[in-house]
């Protein structure tokens, strides 16, 4: 099969960053670029050492981050003054609520990659460089209770700085690496779902309270399993390819059918409910960020789905006798992720 032309999905990383500077870049899809996503859009942001993501908010949608390598320190300004700062490395996430203020500082020797997904398909930015940049000195002086002229050094423009460098400074304070309601070491976890086939580490509300419209699974699937055919009901999933080769069938309404290869740095999206699959077919294990955009995501596999009818009902759906059904094994709980007993079809 050729490169995918599907509608279903895109490359994130083979996009031209919107925002790019020596300290750092920003590529994103959004409804703009990638005209299927709804309440979902996704970003790849990489911070130089030493540099800073400035202090920003998005003013519809929550993010959600997940740490690809390097570490940085986070830090979040939010409702009645309220301070939250911790450290991020790899495998670890964040939350930010929609319209807090929040920063990203590399605070290691290597350069930051994460993946940053949002509640929204069309997120807004607002950063503190450009906010200031459009008031007056006398407003900002007014603000801070200083003499206007204290203000006239900085920049007069509203747009945004986006990143800068900082000098070498001091470690961050102990406080920064403490347990945070903000902050999920992710993989560091137990897996709640893994097998010889594959896991699932799940950043989701029953686990992760403080989330809102939005979630995460990390799924590893080895060349031995695969994610069965499933939907999720009242839920859209937009997923990034972080390792391996990848195929997905999705069914459409109407009858429409779309088969694709996945690769990483892909991005892909299934509307709420349609029903798809998900298979390894390279050498070794596909690891997949997994978004939804519900806190609580719901599920329905085919495997178990299959157990809640009579062996009548089916046979009558399919149009044969019930004789000539396959042997569906009887499954009470969903495993998500099954063995696979059949070669890669070609």
């Amino acid at each position: 099969m050729g490169p995918s032309k599907s509608v279903h999905v895109k490359s994130l990383t083979g996009q031209t960053p919107g925002t790019k500077s020596a300290f750092g870049s920003i590529t994103s899809l959004d409804a703009g670029s990638f005209p299927i996503l709804e309440r979902l859009s996704i970003r790849r942001l990489l911070l130089a050492p030493s540099a800073v993501r400035e202090p920003h908010w998005h003013a519809n949608g929550n993010e959600l981050g997940y740490c690809l390598r390097g570490q940085v320190l986070v830090t979040i300004a939010g409702n009645h003054s309220r301070r939250d700062t911790f450290t991020i490395s790899p495998g670890e996430m964040f939350f930010i609520p929609s319209g807090e203020m929040h920063h990203i500082e590399n605070i290691g020797t290597e350069e930051a990659e994460f993946i940053l997904a949002f509640s929204n398909e069309r997120p807004e930015d607002f950063g503190l460089s450009g906010t200031f940049g459009c008031m007056t000195d006398a407003v900002l002086g007014n603000t801070f209770g200083l003499p206007a002229a204290q203000f006239a050094a900085l920049p007069r423009s509203a747009q945004d700085v986006h990143f800068a460098a900082l000098p070498q400074g001091s470690p961050p304070e102990i406080a920064a690496r403490h347990i945070n309601p903000y902050k999920l070491s992710l993989e560091a976890a137990q897996a709640p779902i893994s097998s010889p086939a594959g896991s699932a580490h799940t950043a989701k509300g029953d686990v992760w309270p403080v989330l809102k419209d939005i979630a995460m699974f990390s799924v590893h699937v080895s060349d031995a399993g695969m994610r069965e055919v499933h939907w999720h009901p009242q839920t859209a999933e937009m997923g990034f390819v972080v390792q391996g080769q990848a195929r997905m069938t999705v069914l459409s309404p109407g009858g429409n059918v779309d088969t694709y290869e996945l690769k990483p740095g892909d991005v892909y999206f299934i509307p709420r409910a349609y029903p798809h699959h998900i298979e390894d077919i390279g050498s070794g294990d596909i690891h997949f960020l997994i978004f939804f955009d519900q806190a609580i995501p719901a599920d329905i596999g085919a495997k178990s789905m299959v157990s809640c009818y009579a062996p009548e009902v089916v046979a009558a759906t399919f149009g044969v006798n019930v004789a000539n059904l396959p042997d569906f094994p009887f499954t009470a709980a969903d495993p998500l992720i099954v063995p696979r007993v059949n070669p890669v079809d070609k």
